[in-house]
């Protein structure tokens, strides 16, 4: 739930920045030629930044994750603070496991805009990675006071308060969250989850009825279902 959740909210936020500079789906075979097709662009314009940041787009589908790196350093030698080359290198050298150089783009990123939601929600899995767990909390804490109306940081400190086993506190996110994203079913199925760890399981069962009643799938309640009559 916790390292997972996480990595599912940088993936869907680099997903969002690669469609803002006109990345669409392809092939693996048509990334390739994409590639070689900018290579050839390169050649002829070696300074552009916005050619070797596409060209690092696509290392980054391809998950060639040294040769993305080495494009946005080339843009971060002629612009220090391209915040675009910074978040994506911080996201290669996630996948690198480079997590202090990850840790350092994004704070660098921060410097820049202290309240950026997706670099501050980086740093935190990149804490929680380092084995960092309160220093990603006290981080997700000043992302849910800066951005009270943004469901990524509820969810990503609830779930990381879920791991740490403060289920009160995670209880509260988990609402927060369902006030902000009232349809979405898998806040509600972690809200039941903490909601049995705390014990509640007659209250769990309820929501779980209701759930059903609005015609959630039951295999995806048979094992909180089961969990209730423990």
């Amino acid at each position: 739930m916790d390292c997972k959740l996480y990595q599912k909210r940088l993936i869907l936020a680099i997903g969002t920045l690669l469609l803002t500079i006109g990345i669409q789906a392809q092939s693996n075979q048509q990334w390739r030629d994409s590639l070689n097709a900018i290579n050839q662009l390169i050649a002829r314009s070696p300074y552009s930044t916005s050619l070797h940041l596409r060209k690092a787009a696509f290392n980054l589908e391809l998950q060639q994750w040294e040769f993305a790196v080495d494009e946005y350093k080339t843009v971060l030698r002629h612009d220090e603070q391209n915040l675009t080359a910074l978040y994506y290198r911080a996201y290669a050298y996630l996948h690198l496991r480079r997590y202090d150089l990850a840790k350092n783009d994004y704070n660098d990123i921060l410097l820049v805009k202290p309240t950026n939601l997706e670099a501050r929600l980086g740093l935190a899995y990149v804490y929680q990675l380092m084995g960092k767990r309160q220093d990603a909390l006290d981080l997700l804490s000043i992302v849910v006071e800066q951005h009270p109306d943004s469901v990524s940081g509820f969810v990503a400190r609830a779930a990381l308060e879920t791991d740490m086993q403060r289920y009160d506190a995670a209880l509260y996110d988990w609402e927060q969250a369902i006030r902000l994203d009232p349809a979405n079913t898998d806040y509600q199925l972690s809200r039941i989850d903490v909601l049995i760890r705390l014990g509640r399981k007659e209250t769990a069962r309820r929501e779980l009825e209701e759930l059903s009643g609005r015609g959630v799938n039951q295999g995806a309640l048979r094992e909180y279902i089961l969990r209730t009559k423990k």
